[in-house]
């Protein structure tokens, strides 16, 4: 069995199996491990908006209709005893139109998209450990070597050269002999546990936002609308009699008869909010969204942790990039991570291909590779520094409320905010709310 190659990608949800693709369609052998046997589910609303489609237009993946994917023309937003539709705007920089999927099948065809190109994608491969490299020889990270892992930072001698992995069986559980793979660098595309960062000492940032999100599949007559709904008015306990949480429901019709229905809120600095979000869905659709004749639910309310605007850095380490929601790239705004991880595996590919470019100079070929945290900030820096001042602002019930009571009335305010949560604008030009938003990002710190 084959244990070397020029890129490990750990992981092949979005981002990882996005990584794989295009570093394969670039010439580098690639072995991606995933954990998981596909298909398999995925905690996640389902709903892509233009900025996912282009990433998935710009990765070369068909989605056509017949083959599941819906689209929808807008966003319809609801709360305040208002229900306003904004459709997804003409713009040079994005499509007019998102899209819809279950997560077990766009998981599935992005993994095939990158076998397809070359990538060697192996399913039932867990991950254990890094090996790493420093002045004293390799080592495997555990406990008895966290400190040398811990010196494995930019600038340092010691580098990422490889991991440690077990196959599993059908049922998820480790078997058979520990398993070294090499390469000069490692992609950490391991999700929201980011135990390879974690292995190195990369520990959460603590003053960034952390959203807790659940969802389930339920039968409905309007599975086929061509809309994307989302409710801002969730309320902690009884309506008028409690406070009005910072956070969202969601409604994504996936036209085979079901549609995604979730709940998802923010804490602005990450801690625990002790909320029963399964009650909290449960009383959201008791009391709401009643127009769309829910019927069975299929399979249980499932829910995850949303790791948010960078909570975990450097996204570059010597030998390892943390790509997805790994190094925290979902927007606080709207919990969408989907195209971020996408974007970054487009990033990490062009600080890959610099750094071959770079020859035999080992000095220009670790700045090329370092690039890429340079990257994530130039491009993503400024908008998630707004979203961690969103967060912080809407926690407080106060502002939530006055938000949703004289902010949706109003068209003009609702089709800047439509903008700025989707991430969805023209950053040159376009009309006066996609300048706002670029001077706005532009300006902000990319921390």
């Amino acid at each position: 069995m084959k244990t070397e190659a020029d890129v490990i990608v750990v992981g092949a949800g979005p981002g990882g199996a996005a990584a794989a693709r295009y570093l394969a369609n670039e010439g580098f052998d690639v072995i991606g491990l995933e954990k998981s046997r596909f298909p398999r589910e995925k905690v996640c609303g389902d709903g892509l908006t233009p900025r996912a489609v282009k990433e998935i237009q710009l990765i070369g993946l068909e989605t056509p209709r017949e083959e599941g994917w819906i689209p929808n023309y807008g966003l319809r937003m609801v709360g305040g005893g208002h229900r306003l539709e904004f459709p997804w705007h003409e713009l040079e920089s994005f499509p007019n139109y998102g899209l819809s999927l279950p997560r077990a099948q766009f998981d599935h065809r992005l993994a095939e998209h990158a076998r397809a190109a070359g990538a060697d994608v192996r399913e039932g491969w867990h991950v254990d450990a890094l090996l790493i490299r420093d002045a004293q020889g390799e080592f495997v990270v555990d406990s008895d070597s966290a400190e040398r892992a811990a010196a494995v930072r930019p600038g340092g001698e010691a580098r990422v050269v490889g991991v440690v992995a077990r196959q599993t069986d059908e049922k998820g559980r480790k078997v058979g002999e520990p398993t070294e793979f090499r390469a000069p660098l490692v992609i950490s595309a391991d999700g929201v546990s980011a135990r390879l960062a974690l292995g190195l000492g990369l520990e959460r940032k603590v003053n960034r936002p952390m959203g807790v999100a659940v969802r389930t599949y339920m039968e409905t007559p309007r599975h086929a609308e061509e809309w994307m709904e989302g409710h801002v008015e969730i309320w902690s306990g009884e309506r008028g009699n409690s406070d009005m949480l910072p956070g969202y429901g969601w409604i994504f019709p996936l036209g085979d008869g079901t549609a995604n229905v979730g709940l998802g809120t923010l804490s602005a600095k990450g801690t625990p909010s002790g909320l029963d979000h399964r009650g909290l869905m449960k009383g959201w659709l008791e009391h709401s969204a009643k127009d769309w004749d829910f019927g069975d639910q299929i399979g249980g309310i499932k829910g995850a942790a949303i790791p948010m605007a960078f909570n975990r850095q450097p996204h570059y380490v010597p030998g390892m990039m943390l790509v997805g929601d790994s190094g925290g790239m979902v927007n606080p705004f709207n919990g969408e991570g989907i195209a971020y991880a996408m974007q970054a595996a487009r990033r990490a590919t062009e600080a890959a291909v610099a750094a071959r470019e770079a020859g035999s100079d080992d000095a220009a070929r670790e700045q090329a590779l370092a690039a890429y945290a340079r990257m994530m900030k130039d491009d993503l820096g400024g908008y998630y520094s707004l979203g961690r001042v969103f967060a912080s602002l809407i926690e407080h019930p106060t502002v939530m409320s006055i938000c949703v009571k004289y902010g949706l009335p109003r068209p003009l305010i609702m089709e800047f905010v439509s903008r700025l949560l989707a991430d969805v604008y023209e950053p040159r030009g376009g009309a006066w709310s996609d300048k706002l938003l670029s001077a706005m990002v532009r300006v902000a710190p990319a921390a």
